[in-house]
């Protein structure tokens, strides 16, 4: 079996279509169709079914992505120690969420101590998205609710980095801002300003409406956490923030009570990736210890 077609199985257990793998790679979809019927006529058994208009793979293909995990994780180990030997320098590429880029600085930092260079990407996508997107890059830092399961797959591996709490901002002049913590039931009859929903802040909001028997009034929904604070100290309404996250100085952060309010930053990355990946993962741990 050549591994070039072990990769084509893996962009096709990654990204789900054909046509998906000819378009990440550049190729029609009649070529990537001739070499995965190559591979299966070298396994000697079908490494697809139909799946509607589509293929997925069997119960002999899943085996086989897990086989090519481990061939493509050793040719890429073999392929960085000489690239470390012509030029001194290796590559990450890393995708991280916006608001936990506030790790990026001291992650830099200790790749060019240990001489890895590091292409940084903003990814803002919700947690059942994340491990997807190993599919282009070599590590995924994400975050989830505290109470949400984290990722159970065999071609994932989850490093734990860090619990940032999630707290309620106001403006300085609210009457709730008389204290420094806050219990959900004063939060009722509040307009939100949130973010949108498959996120771990939304969560947390539902988390309040399930306990105050109220359904949240949201009346913006964004993701930049900047525009966030802008509106709440503009009176606009009342916000759950990551407690890193606030900044601006017209809010009030509350301490919220009654509710676990935390999300979970987590790095994502292949089982036996190449050494310098997880490198970059145990420095990236580092850096959440240190900011935590």
């Amino acid at each position: 079996m050549e591994v070039r077609r072990l990769r084509l199985l893996r962009e096709f257990a990654d990204r789900g279509s054909i046509g998906a793998v000819a378009e990440a790679l550049h190729m029609t979809p009649s070529a990537v169709s001739q070499q995965m019927k190559v591979l299966a006529d070298e396994a000697g058994v079908p490494l697809f079914e139909p799946d509607g208009r589509g293929l997925r793979l069997t119960e002999a293909g899943h085996a086989l992505v897990l086989r090519a995990d481990e061939v493509i994780a050793a040719v890429e180990r073999a392929q960085e120690e000489m690239a470390s030997y012509r030029s001194g320098k290796a590559r990450v590429r890393l995708a991280m969420f916006p608001s936990g880029s506030t790790l990026l600085p001291s992650v830099l930092d200790r790749a060019a101590l240990a001489g890895i260079e590091v292409d940084a990407f903003h990814l803002d996508v919700g947690y059942a998205d994340a491990a997807p997107a190993l599919a282009d890059f070599d590590i995924v830092v994400t975050h989830r609710d505290e109470r949400t399961p984290a990722v159970n797959h065999s071609r994932v591996r989850v490093t734990e980095l860090m619990r940032e709490p999630v707290d309620v901002i106001v403006p300085l002049d609210s009457p709730l801002g008389a204290s420094d913590r806050v219990t959900v039931s004063e939060l009722a009859e509040h307009d939100w300003i949130s973010v949108e929903g498959g996120f771990p802040v939304d969560d947390v909001l539902q988390s309040i409406s399930a306990v105050t028997g109220v359904a949240p009034r949201v009346t913006q929904r964004m993701l930049d956490f900047t525009t966030i604070e802008a509106l709440v100290a503009g009176g606009h309404g009342i916000a759950l923030m990551p407690r890193f996250a606030v900044r601006h100085p017209a809010v009030k952060r509350l301490e919220l009570k009654g509710v676990r309010a935390a999300r979970v930053y987590e790095a994502l990355s292949r089982p036996r990736s190449r050494t310098v990946v997880e490198r970059v993962v145990e420095q990236i741990a580092a850096a959440a210890a240190e900011h935590s």
